[in-house]
């Protein structure tokens, strides 16, 4: 598969881009920061299945040529600004047009396959012919701080076990614009019902789970001191976007992305008993 990984200069990009190649695909990595030597060193066996391109996310044009050039497949996003900076515009404004930047060029590609009345027309010339098939698979990085996280005032959490139904409420920057960026996937499916896209919302990404500890515990309590491993969360981009889609319940799918055991040494019972006090188990907790 020809795969385009946004952000691949990131923690968790420069993952997916070594995990992609092992794998056999063909990838293109797109960062707006020139091609890092992390990456370059960790995909060095594999240069003959990846090409760079430095591009400025924030501009249409340059996102929808980047991808057409590519003739990807699928694409993975992963570019963003990852916290809520100085909680003002920057983070929102910034991740909410990269967002919606990557995900519409993606339908865009897949036009001449969807036969938009209104858009094909306009558009066809415009792809190549080995393109029409166009891109169908995409997978984007939420966030599990769609709830309220450990960014927020106070972390509200109505019921546990935590699942994907849980209300998504977000009060800064950072969460909302993940938040929207899941809106925006659902707007576009229903006018490009071919699109499969995965939203996986990321926990805390570290390199290992030792690196968790570095945070201290009352810090960690509001993200429920759950943590992923880059390894793993690139392992569900990847099957995002290769696994069997029959089965969803719709086109575009929200997923937490977390592992199954708590970033701390310390008693998980003791720590679940201090959350419980402040709101109830919802089934087996």
């Amino acid at each position: 598969m020809r795969i385009t990984v946004t952000g691949c200069n990131g923690r968790v990009g420069k993952r997916v881009v070594l995990l992609a190649l092992k794998r056999g695909h063909t990838v293109t990595g797109v960062d707006h920061t020139a091609f890092s030597e992390d990456l370059h060193s960790l995909i060095k066996q594999y240069q003959q299945q990846f090409t760079f391109k430095q591009v400025d996310l924030q501009g249409y044009e340059a996102v929808l040529e980047a991808l057409q050039t590519a003739q990807a497949e699928a694409v993975v996003h992963l570019a963003a600004i990852r916290d809520p900076g100085d909680y003002v515009v920057r983070t929102h404004n910034s991740n909410v047009v990269i967002s919606w930047n990557v995900l519409r060029a993606c339908a865009e590609v897949c036009i001449a396959s969807q036969h938009d009345p209104l858009k094909y027309e306009e558009h066809a010339n415009h792809l190549p012919i080995d393109l029409q098939l166009g891109i169908t698979r995409i997978a984007q990085a939420s966030s599990v701080n769609v709830i309220t996280m450990l960014f927020s005032v106070k972390p509200i959490f109505e019921y546990f076990p935590l699942d994907e139904n849980h209300p998504c409420e977000p009060d800064e920057p950072y969460g909302l614009s993940k938040l929207i960026c899941e809106r925006q996937a659902d707007t576009l499916i229903r006018r490009f019902p071919d699109l499969r896209i995965g939203s996986l919302r990321l926990h805390w990404s570290v390199p290992e789970k030792a690196y968790t500890l570095k945070r201290d515990l009352e810090r960690a309590s509001k993200d429920l001191w759950g943590y992923v491993h880059h390894d793993s969360a690139a392992d569900a981009f990847l099957l995002a976007i290769t696994c069997d889609t029959t089965n969803w319940p719709s086109k575009h799918e929200a997923m937490f992305v977390v592992a199954p055991e708590i970033a701390r040494d310390e008693d998980s019972g003791r720590l679940k008993k201090s959350v419980l006090l402040r709101c109830p188990s919802k089934g087996r907790f």
